[in-house]
């Protein structure tokens, strides 16, 4: 009865836990460059004596689905958008992380920021110059007209980087960071769309229908954990005898 229990309320536990991942992704459907999260678990088997046949749903650490999301244009010179795999190198502390997120700004001393993150270039974070006009190559140059106009100057380059497969993890800020202490490389074929903005990769239409059924199966725990409480009652009755 305690086994039923126990894995009736561990899987409920792992329910919750779901539901507010699914929760968060529907949150954030509409924040760009937004990676949507999903719940791990694993059946775990209890260790000691008389206790290997009850397992209980242990929650993992959620994954993060890395599928780019749809291109957004806006005609903004600031914005950018990665093509195909890739992220950009911003600052956030002491680390270096990353972000698909292009919605830059330009702070009153130059610097290029995204979502309050310094952006990084080749040299550490890029500070521009006063300009009148700004162009982004596709491989993440910065061209600088001056105000009195004349002829282009370069501002810096966009720090790009291509991490491997499992190489990046998603922190509780919402930026990736990788899980090696050096910042990583950056990579020369990148490419990036000026006016484009990158949306989130959330499916509102899966996140719903995954958000009831995660309902659903909170309920059927539940029912279960009272299931166990009304068998447990009425073997006490059997024991008294009343």
């Amino acid at each position: 009865m305690d086994r039923l229990l126990y894995t009736a309320m561990s899987g409920a536990q792992h329910a919750m836990m779901a539901q507010g991942i699914r929760a968060n992704n529907l949150a954030n459907a509409n924040t760009q460059g937004f990676r949507a999260d999903y719940e791990q678990a694993s059946a775990r088997f209890l260790e000691g004596d008389g206790l290997h046949t009850r397992a209980l749903a242990q929650s993992l650490p959620a994954g993060t689905n890395l599928a780019a999301g749809p291109l957004q244009q806006t005609g903004r010179d600031l914005d950018i958008a990665i093509q195909g795999d890739g992220f950009i190198a911003v600052q956030s502390g002491e680390n270096e992380a990353y972000t698909r997120a292009g919605n830059m700004l330009v702070s009153p001393e130059g610097e290029l920021t995204i979502n309050g993150h310094p952006v990084v270039g080749e040299g550490g974070a890029l500070v521009l110059p006063e300009f009148s006009q700004l162009e982004i190559g596709s491989d993440g140059t910065v061209s600088l007209t001056p105000p009195g106009g004349g002829a282009q100057i370069e501002g810096g380059r966009i720090k790009l980087v291509r991490p491997e497969d499992g190489q990046l993890k998603k922190g509780l800020d919402g930026l990736f960071y990788a899980d090696q202490p050096e910042p990583l490389a950056m990579d020369e074929n990148i490419v990036l769309k000026q006016g484009y903005l990158e949306g989130a990769n959330v499916n509102v239409v899966e996140e719903m229908v995954q958000t009831m059924a995660l309902g659903r199966q909170f309920e059927l725990q539940v029912r279960a954990m009272k299931t166990a409480d009304d068998q447990a009652r009425a073997g006490a009755r059997l024991i008294r005898g009343s």
